[in-house]
């Protein structure tokens, strides 16, 4: 059994008997003589080398990518009895510590001051003297209104950071209840809470069921104060009614991670919105873990167990 292994990442995990690794250029069409793999492992693949991988690799059984959204997989054209599994877990830590990094720089308004700086101008309305529990602004996580949407391992590892920091949290998901000692509800709970929400988390996958789903009645019912923070996937916002809610007036900012179309076209005029907030998809990027998971999968691909993180097609 042959497993093609990507160029962009160091994996060392441990093969079963019978089982033999390549390395394999994730920008290039797949070379001719992997062509017979039955394992197809993705990490920063390029659409171009899926889709060949996907037409050529004609005997592959299963694809693990290390990702954990596997929409660029899914979207390749690989045959419905290809088993397609996800990087759930392996980016838990990174995308929580930095969507906390985005909420803080949000309440502190780093954006504005860092644009302060490059003008050398002293923002003398940014500093001194501050109200300690300002009603009309986020300017701090005490006691201020965090919904999660999409409440999954990222959430869970994020939560307690958020509320460390004094902020009420609330999550939104398909079932509702409890999750780690923090309150669950369903979407259709959701436009009750955003007229009283701080700041909106999105750590939503991409799907046809979340595509542009953060439209405009979402982002009509935040409150002026509001913050958008998006470290889930581009598709899920609508960047146009976000753009007519942060000109308006009606949305204060937005931290963003993701979009549309990456890289952020240079032409796109969320650039120069003072309230707006880039990463160039930086959250992740450090899939910790991954030949631990790796080689688990390994070892129960081989006996026909159950795969851990099967994606439902």
């Amino acid at each position: 059994m042959k497993v093609l292994l990507p160029d962009t990442i160091a994996l060392d995990p441990e093969l079963p008997a019978g089982a033999v690794t390549a390395v394999y250029d994730v920008r290039l069409p797949i070379p001719a003589e992997h062509t017979d793999a039955a394992v197809l492992v993705v990490w920063g693949n390029t659409a171009d080398n899926l889709a060949d991988a996907a037409r050529r690799l004609t005997g592959v059984r299963w694809v693990q990518t290390l990702a954990a959204g596997p929409d660029m997989v899914l979207r390749a054209g690989f045959a419905a009895d290809v088993v397609v599994t996800a990087g759930l877990g392996l980016h838990d830590r990174t995308v929580a510590e930095h969507t906390l990094g985005l909420v803080l720089a949000a309440a502190r308004r780093l954006n504005l001051l860092v644009r302060a700086q490059i003008g050398r101008r002293w923002a003398a309305e940014l500093g001194g003297l501050q109200p300690v529990r300002p009603t009309d602004s986020f300017r701090t996580l005490a006691d201020a209104n965090v919904v999660i949407w999409g409440f999954g391992g990222i959430a869970a590892r994020l939560s307690p950071l958020l509320a460390a920091l004094g902020a009420n949290v609330t999550g939104v998901a398909r079932t509702a209840g409890t999750r780690h000692g923090f309150p669950v509800v369903t979407a259709s709970d959701l436009p009750g809470l955003l007229p009283t929400t701080d700041v909106l988390i999105d750590i939503l996958p991409a799907s046809p069921e979340t595509a542009g789903i953060v439209n405009a009645a979402v982002l009509d019912r935040l409150p002026a104060h509001a913050w958008l923070v998006n470290v889930g996937r581009g598709s899920t916002v609508d960047e146009s009614a976000l753009l007519a809610a942060l000109r308006s007036g009606r949305l204060a900012g937005a931290a963003l991670d993701v979009f549309e179309t990456e890289p952020l076209p240079s032409s796109s005029p969320l650039w120069d919105e003072p309230g707006v907030i880039i990463t160039p998809h930086a959250a992740g990027g450090r899939p910790e873990g991954a030949a631990a998971l790796l080689t688990g999968n390994l070892a129960a691909f081989v006996t026909n167990a159950p795969l851990r993180n099967v994606v439902s097609r």
